[in-house]
């Protein structure tokens, strides 16, 4: 696989991790959860960084990557896992 493309779904796998701690803390509270994502995704991004900085041309192509696919990972599947298992 490309690099960019095992980024890619490292970070549809971090949406989802993020989802689901934020599940496991029982965050109800927006801002709490937009902490915690942003959190997960800060450090997703470091380690990835350090891990594919070699391999990619530019050091912001690893941060732009994905970005908006882990945001709606994220929220769909916090709100999805919120609803199933809080009715």
């Amino acid at each position: 696989m490309e690099p960019l493309n095992i980024i890619y779904w490292t970070k549809v796998a971090l949406g989802f991790l993020a989802a689901v701690i934020c599940l496991l803390l029982k965050i109800n509270n927006i801002f709490s959860g937009i902490t915690i994502g942003i959190l997960v995704y800060l450090v997703g991004d470091r380690i990835l960084r350090h891990i594919f900085i070699a391999k990619v041309d530019e050091q912001s192509t690893i941060t732009k990557t994905g970005v908006g696919t882990y945001i709606i990972t994220w929220i769909f599947f916090w709100i999805l896992l919120y609803t199933l298992f809080n009715i």
